[in-house]
């Protein structure tokens, strides 16, 4: 099990992120490693809610499978990974001073083909450097 946290502090208050954030089509506009998000459940939010979402980090580009587990506006979206990759993920908001603070965690296993256990290893910091930069693009969506 790979864990990864990052956060950063927003320029708006958690209901304003979160009706950007609700949008999870719109993940692809500030997250690097997305390329898109297609859902195969009717719903676009909420828990339930199910969709594939095309990655692309470095060389790998595999399809992601998740299934929405925690729908609490504005403060915590949680999802299930289903696809190559398994696991958990979680955006926290909390308001902190005139903003928000964005927590984005994750616990992930890897399968054999990306290396298992040593595959987490080095992928959790190449993980953690692209959600950084995610969270710069996210940061100046509310800048």
């Amino acid at each position: 099990m790979t864990r990864v946290r990052v956060d950063t502090w927003l320029s708006a208050p958690p209901a304003t992120v979160w009706a950007d954030l609700r949008h999870i089509a719109r993940h692809v506009e500030w997250m690097a490693d997305a390329i898109s998000v297609m859902f195969s459940t009717e719903s676009r939010e909420g828990v339930g809610t199910a969709f594939d979402c095309r990655t692309k980090v470095g060389p790998l580009r595999l399809t992601d499978r998740m299934v929405v587990t925690v729908w609490e506006p504005p403060s915590v979206m949680g999802i299930r990974h289903q696809g190559a990759v398994t696991g958990t993920g979680r955006f926290t908001l909390r308001a902190e001073g005139s903003g928000t603070r964005f927590t984005w965690e994750e616990e992930l296993d890897f399968p054999w083909w990306l290396g298992g256990g040593l595959g987490g290893v080095v992928g959790g910091p190449l993980l953690r450097a692209v959600w950084r930069r995610n969270l710069a693009n996210l940061r100046r969506r509310f800048a």
